[in-house]
């Protein structure tokens, strides 16, 4: 459950279109190597996405992506989407450790369904979605110590909107990613939420995710060096489609369960387009 291109393939952490939209803007070779570390994602989440799962293979797939993985760095990788992957890491400098965390947190989907505090939930976030920002600052030659910090925010962010947007299809594999202490707190149940059902409870356990979330994207937007924001330009336009998704869920009074909801894609144009001539991106 990956944070990025659809969503979240990575993730199921964004749509296609907003993957295409934020990071075309990016000149060929770093395009090309965004692209490698997204398809490396989307293999790995498609792991234990599989319908029906079965735990051992999933199990042991992800151990041969992990020895494939650190052939990237000493000798020739088995899979074509590692060999792609190797590219990217030999020409910008890809970090090894966010790489294998993006593993780490995929495994965690083979291990638990259920996140009993934000504090567990919250690691998760940060090695399906922050760890993926951190190795794309390699890419966009990002040279300040807080864009770190930044990426890690905005991942925390992405996932925890990709969360509300997929609670129906996360329900359908079983799985619950929001913290159960706060869904008893509200007075809501893991079994209504498995079964879809809409009841103020709900509404009010809904708003306190997405017042999180929020918060995530305002502590980005703050943490953005001037120094790196035109490399950070495209990591802009992503956060700004997925503002605008974060709002269109509350605006639809978070009828997540009905459909899958999604920013118009005219309307990310307009974001990359308005990145393209202005350099800047509204929030």
């Amino acid at each position: 459950m990956t944070a990025g291109a659809d969503g979240g393939k990575p993730r199921r952490g964004s749509s296609g279109s907003s993957f295409h939209f934020s990071f075309g803007i990016l000149p060929p070779p770093a395009r090309r190597a965004i692209e490698a570390v997204y398809g490396y994602c989307r293999a790995v989440d498609d792991v234990v996405d599989a319908r029906p799962i079965d735990t051992l293979r999933a199990a042991r797939l992800l151990r041969e992506y992990r020895e494939d993985l650190a052939r990237c760095w000493t000798g020739e990788p088995n899979r074509p989407v590692l060999r792609d992957l190797q590219w990217a890491v030999r020409e910008f400098g890809l970090p090894r450790g966010p790489l294998e965390e993006i593993l780490d947190g995929v495994a965690m989907d083979l291990d638990r369904s259920r996140y009993a505090t934000f504090d567990d939930l919250r690691q998760y976030c940060l090695r399906v979605a922050s760890a993926v920002g951190i190795v794309c600052l390699s890419i966009f030659r990002c040279r300040h110590p807080q864009s770190r910090d930044y990426a890690t925010a905005l991942g925390i962010a992405l996932q925890l909107t990709n969360i509300l947007r997929d609670l129906k299809s996360d329900a359908g594999r079983g799985r619950i990613y929001v913290p159960l202490d706060e869904i008893a707190a509200f007075g809501y149940s893991e079994v209504e939420l498995l079964r879809g059902a809409r009841t103020p409870a709900f509404l009010d356990l809904m708003r306190h995710q997405a017042g999180r979330a929020r918060r995530y994207f305002d502590e980005a937007a703050r943490l953005l060096p001037g120094e790196d924001r035109p490399r950070l330009l495209a990591a802009e336009v992503m956060a700004a489609i997925y503002r605008r998704l974060l709002r269109r869920i509350e605006a639809t009074g978070y009828r997540v369960f009905d459909r899958r909801l999604a920013v118009p894609r005219l309307t990310q144009i307009g974001l990359a387009l308005q990145a393209r001539v202005t350099g800047q991106v509204a929030r």
